[in-house]
């Protein structure tokens, strides 16, 4: 467990977390948002700024270690959960966070991301989802849609996407969640439910690129288009949405279904009502599928938390116990036992 400080004792500012270099991304860019958020939230955590730690892979959103006044690292393509799996299990006190784009994580990175859901280590993994590789100007990535034409796709990506939030639901992650680069309200939220939570949590930030993706997500943050595009997730709360939040989705059978709440048939006890806890996946699963479906709206919030042990912590218990019984392991005894060979 990360240790806590007495907030009266040391009082952390956003600027605190703004490191000294010029941040270098295109005017406009969703990650500015990403960044100024965590820099926000980040005072308010209760923990120790010596303690945080910034993982981050290859791409545009991979810059984040040199925009935060914290510990940090810049790895290599794809491997970001893998040496933050590392770290996590070799410091265990440590506040290990991971910034990563969908080229990243999806496509190369996708076995290590998989497996540090699986494990669930006590890590936070924040998405930057512009389903666009940016960085390398313009081609399509595991997020595209179908049909979409770049400079790598000129006659249309014939590659089905990834759903993030199914891969690490199918994964079992821990804490499964979605928002919006330009509601930052709801983005400060995000990031405080997922530092908050014990175990690998997953956050898929929906990002605009400007430059080469521009609007990929505007139906979600346009004034007019919003209320019927997508639906808050609230624990506890029917899935109810629209202008006039006279819209709301039930279940015929597994399959979701939008229903008109003044149709004089349907009612809002009809409704699918949000269980962030269930221990079942299932509810999860059909929030997360029913961005595939034009005619559903979006879910924004957490999907799903559950509590289990952790791998590092298990890692822990297992090196005190054996260190209980056996006492202190030697490395010079292990490396020479068994067969070995002198080079001359």
């Amino acid at each position: 467990m990360t240790d806590k400080i007495d907030v009266e004792e040391v009082k952390l500012t956003t600027k605190d977390f703004q490191s000294n270099q010029d941040v270098r991304w295109c005017p406009g860019c969703g990650d500015y948002s990403v960044l100024a958020q965590v820099q926000k939230v980040f005072p308010t955590l209760g923990i120790r700024k010596e303690d945080f730690v910034w993982i981050a892979g290859i791409g545009c959103s991979s810059r984040f270690p040199y925009y935060m006044d914290t510990y940090g690292l810049h790895g290599i393509h794809g491997r970001a959960p893998a040496i933050a799996t590392g770290l996590k299990v070799a410091r265990p006190e440590l506040s290990v966070w991971v910034s990563t784009g969908d080229g990243d994580l999806m496509s190369i990175g996708g076995n290590h991301f998989i497996h540090a859901c699986r494990k669930n280590i006590d890590l936070k993994i924040i998405l930057f989802n512009n389903k666009i590789y940016g960085l390398t100007k313009g081609q399509y990535s595991p997020t595209s849609e179908k049909g979409k034409i770049t400079k790598s796709s000129p006659y249309g990506s014939i590659d089905y996407p990834f759903n993030p939030t199914t891969l690490a639901l199918g994964s079992e992650a821990t804490f499964v969640a979605r928002t919006l680069d330009r509601d930052t309200k709801h983005l400060q939220e995000m990031i405080r439910r997922a530092a908050e939570h014990k175990g690998v949590a997953f956050l898929e930030v929906y990002q605009n690129c400007v430059i080469f993706n521009d609007g990929a997500y505007s139906d979600y943050t346009d004034k007019e288009t919003k209320p019927d595009s997508i639906i808050m997730l609230e624990h506890g709360e029917p899935l109810i949405f629209g202008k006039n939040f006279d819209k709301g989705v039930m279940l015929n059978g597994f399959n979701p279904v939008v229903v008109d709440l003044n149709d004089g048939v349907h009612s809002v006890n009809d409704l699918l009502v949000h269980d962030e806890f269930d221990e079942s996946p299932v509810r999860a699963f059909i929030y997360s599928h029913m961005t595939d479906d034009p005619k559903m709206p979006t879910p924004i919030g957490v999907f799903r938390q559950i509590l289990k042990p952790t791998y590092d912590q298990g890692v822990a218990a297992q090196i005190h116990d054996v260190t209980a019984k056996k006492g202190e392991g030697d490395l010079e005894a292990l490396l020479f036992s068994g067969n070995t060979w002198e080079v001359e």
